[in-house]
C-alpha cells in the first residue's frame, strides 16, 4: 500500500525543516554563534520556530499516516495536511517577532486545530463511526 498524502506531506515537511535549518544557519553565520543563542533574540526566536515544527510535525504525519492506512482518507486528508504544512511556514515567519502578530496566531491556531480535528478523526474510525 502506498500512502501518497503521507509520502507528499512527509517530503513537504523535510523541505519545511531543512528551510527552518537553513534560515536558523545562516543567522548564525552572520552573528557568528556556534552555539545555544547568545543571548540573540532573533536566533532564539528562529530556533524555537524549528524545534516547534520538528514537536508538533510528527504527530500530524503519524496521524495522516494511520488515516489514510485505513482507507477513510482522500482529497480531504491531502487538504488538511497541505493546510497543517501552510500554517507551520506562516508560524515561522511569525516568530521572527518579538511582539505578538497575526501569522503565529494563525499558524498556532490552525496547527492545534489540525491536530485536534486528525486525533478525533483516528478515535472515530478506532470506534467505527467515521
Amino acid at each position: 500500500m502506498i500512502l501518497q498524502t503521507t509520502l507528499c506531506l512527509a517530503a513537504a515537511a523535510a523541505v519545511i525543516n531543512f528551510w527552518l535549518a537553513l534560515r536558523t544557519a545562516k543567522l548564525r553565520l552572520g552573528t557568528k554563534i556556534l552555539h545555544g543563542d547568545g543571548g540573540n533574540t532573533l536566533l532564539m526566536q528562529r530556533m524555537r520556530a524549528q524545534a516547534n515544527f520538528v514537536e508538533n510535525t510528527p504527530f500530524a504525519l503519524i496521524l495522516v499516516a494511520v488515516i489514510e492506512m485505513t482507507g477513510k482518507g482522500g482529497t480531504w486528508l491531502a487538504i488538511v495536511g497541505s493546510v497543517y504544512m501552510l500554517a507551520r511556514v506562516l508560524h515561522a515567519f511569525g516568530m521572527d517577532s518579538a511582539k505578538p502578530n497575526p501569522l503565529r496566531a494563525v499558524g498556532f491556531a490552525i496547527t492545534t486545530l489540525t491536530l485536534l480535528g486528525l486525533s478525533v478523526v483516528a478515535v472515530l474510525i478506532a470506534l467505527g463511526r467515521f
